[in-house]
């Protein structure tokens, strides 16, 4: 097992710690929720660290590939649930609520973004059934960031008001929940957004017909013969690889649906994104 590997699975073992120290009431002032908080954020921040090194020393396989996305999305959903479900008990509390309030909208908010998640995850099965791997987009990174984000400071909320209640209630309380509420419908609004852009983007993974492995082979093959050039062209695609300027305007017009260049035809993907697409150069 490789060392992105490794990562990736010590992420998933942190997670039942994230929950255990939430719920570790027993623990006094609030001090467990703390320490969830920290764990969370450990094990956000290894999400960065897995990928880049996989393909920087072209460490992809498929394990990686199967483990990561079950890692990302069990730590926000199982951070989501603990900030929307868990009461917040502690000295001077006499009415205990989770950490998002008002209930309803937390509650909302987490269905939207499961929802989203398993939208995108059945979207991405049907596009592997066609042999197509879709390039992750800049708005879904800013999504994912934004929910780690907000679910780190609702811990740190929930550690505040379980062990600093008489504290901060009152003015300082109400600034903070306003705060956090704007954060978390900042979250799921790019949430929504991301998901359905990359739809949108990706829409040919929906229409029928076969040739996925074939057409995913001819783009990994044509990126990698304009790779010095940096930009493609409807003329230079059809000259050099002996095809019609019609049937290289579809190519490059799906490729810009992927992500893999731009309207203009410039290259987007950087070389450890082909490779994680594609394999090394020369292998497609």
């Amino acid at each position: 097992m490789n060392l992105p590997n490794k990562i990736t699975i010590s992420r998933i073992c942190l997670i039942p710690l994230v929950v255990f120290f939430y719920l570790a009431d027993f623990i006094p002032n609030g001090w467990g929720k703390l320490v969830s908080a920290i764990i969370f954020a450990i094990a956000a921040i290894t999400d960065n660290i897995d990928g880049r090194i996989a393909r920087k020393r072209n460490l992809v396989t498929n394990l990686g590939k199967f483990l990561d996305p079950i890692a990302d999305k069990v730590l926000v959903m199982s951070g989501l649930l603990l900030i929307i479900a868990v009461p917040i008990t502690g000295e001077g509390i006499t009415q205990a609520m989770p950490a998002v309030w008002p209930v309803w909208f937390g509650i909302v908010c987490g269905v939207i973004i499961l929802a989203r998640e398993l939208i995108i995850s059945a979207f991405r099965q049907i596009a592997a059934t066609k042999n197509l791997v879709l390039a992750a987009d800049k708005a879904g990174k800013i999504k994912a960031f934004t929910q780690d984000v907000t679910i780190f400071l609702y811990m740190i909320y929930a550690f505040l008001v379980a062990g600093f209640w008489t504290t901060i209630q009152g003015t300082t309380n109400t600034i903070i929940c306003v705060v956090l509420l704007v954060l978390l419908a900042l979250s799921t609004i790019l949430t929504m957004y991301s998901g359905v852009q990359y739809m949108v983007r990706n829409r040919q993974v929906l229409k029928d017909g076969g040739g996925g492995a074939k057409l995913h082979t001819i783009m990994g093959q044509v990126l990698n013969e304009f790779d010095d050039d940096g930009s493609l062209s409807i003329e230079g695609v059809a000259e050099r690889f002996n095809m019609s300027e019609k049937k290289a305007q579809k190519l490059l017009d799906q490729m810009v649906q992927l992500g893999y260049i731009s309207d203009e035809g410039e290259i987007l993907l950087s070389d450890e994104e082909y490779q994680e697409i594609f394999g090394s150069r020369g292998e497609e």
